[in-house]
């Protein structure tokens, strides 16, 4: 069973939406090269709110995509400044149910 997951809630700037929803669709592909990176989820919870959710089976896949591109993708576009409106908390959560298509 996946038991680690990640929560990153983002907030935009104003009139930067689009491009964080850009952003966030661009990141597929850096996602499905991590073979520690079960599922990956980018949402948008309100006009100016996106999120990202993701699992993992085990404490070093999550750790690989903390260290990965994605998250490395991610914190130059907050050092950059002109996209988000302020630095993302990331939350590590432990996943105890879940129900999966297999």
């Amino acid at each position: 069973m996946t038991k680690y997951a990640l929560y990153v809630p983002l907030e935009a700037k104003p009139g930067k939406e689009q491009e964080v929803a850009d952003f966030l669709t661009s990141a597929v592909p850096l996602v499905n090269a991590e073979p520690g990176t079960k599922t990956w989820y980018a949402t948008q919870e309100g006009p100016s709110s996106f999120a990202i959710f993701d699992t993992f089976d085990d404490e070093a896949g999550r750790d690989a995509h903390l260290n990965g591109k994605v998250a490395a993708a991610l914190m130059e576009r907050i050092k950059a400044g002109n996209l988000f409106a302020n630095v993302p908390e990331i939350h590590k959560l432990g996943i105890i149910a879940d129900k999966s298509a297999h």
